[in-house]
């Protein structure tokens, strides 16, 4: 009597494994934890300085010379029922979007020829790397002589201040890129424009946003600077003249408007980085 047959057992079927979810609350709570304890830590930055100044306290430093948050918050309200403040606020951007700007075209520009051609690199080289250390605010004097106004003057001197920074970005970054990438566009007929527009301006641009970041910061550092020198308008030329009248609310003002307007500026270029860049993997994204 033969056994009877038994049937083999059906494959198990494969199921993929299921891929790890991020749990949206938990990142959510995160990201609300975060978010308060960043708001805790400028209201406990103002509670300090308003203990500090309402006490008359001393510790080598003389806060008691030093106006209250009261008197500071008093004083910017007052300031923005005017019309003298949003005028100022107006011409420093646009100071510093025309200077900042023309850094940026022209900064990239010559950043890429540097690390591109050598020819360039010998004729002009030397010629930025001398004027490089040169800071933009020791160029004053230099633009009122050469500028028949004051407002080209200012632009200049932020142009200066951006320029330096945003070229070398560009050319570390141009140089930086690794040569089988234009190997493998001119292994597949590609000319150097080609290389050009799909391997070096993509490639560079996470260098290029980097300069554009530092540019911004030291382009505002020079075009309140100047404004204090030469302006007859803007937010540096206002604090400045607040000093000189004993109006020290009126000081702290311009240098909170300071911090605002440069950064909400440097915020614009970093989400216009990560948005040009969203190809990159993200540090937080690694993490995981």
């Amino acid at each position: 009597m033969s056994a009877p047959a038994v049937a083999a057992p059906a494959a198990a079927p494969i199921v993929a494994a299921p891929e790890p979810r991020v749990s949206r609350p938990r990142a959510g709570r995160a990201v609300w934890r975060s978010r308060t304890v960043r708001a805790l830590s400028v209201l406990a930055a103002i509670g300090v300085w308003e203990f500090l100044t309402a006490n008359h306290i001393r510790l080598w430093v003389r806060f008691d010379t030093l106006p209250t948050v009261t008197q500071i918050v008093r004083a910017f309200r007052h300031q923005l029922g005017t019309d003298a403040y949003y005028l100022d606020l107006g011409q420093s951007l646009i100071r510093i979007l025309s200077g900042f700007g023309l850094a940026a075209v022209v900064g990239v520009t010559t950043g890429v020829a540097l690390g591109r051609s050598r020819w360039f690199a010998d004729i002009v080289g030397p010629l930025t790397e001398l004027a490089r250390p040169i800071p933009a605010i020791a160029i004053v004097p230099v633009a009122i002589l050469l500028f028949p106004d004051d407002e080209a003057g200012i632009v200049f001197i932020t142009f200066v201040a951006a320029f330096f920074p945003i070229l070398v970005a560009t050319r570390h970054a141009v140089r930086a890129l690794p040569t089988i990438w234009e190997e493998s566009v001119r292994t597949q007929g590609g000319n150097r424009w080609d290389v050009l527009w799909r391997v070096v301006l993509p490639g560079s641009l996470p260098g290029v946003f980097g300069g554009l970041s530092v540019g911004i910061g030291v382009a505002w550092i020079c075009v309140v600077s100047a404004e204090m020198i030469s302006g007859r308008l803007g937010v540096g030329y206002r604090t400045w003249q607040a000093y000189t009248i004993v109006d020290y609310p009126g000081v702290f003002v311009g240098i909170i408007t300071i911090g605002v307007l440069g950064y909400t500026t440097s915020a614009a270029v970093e989400l216009l980085g990560r948005r040009v860049t969203h190809w990159l993997p993200r540090g937080d994204e690694e993490a995981k």
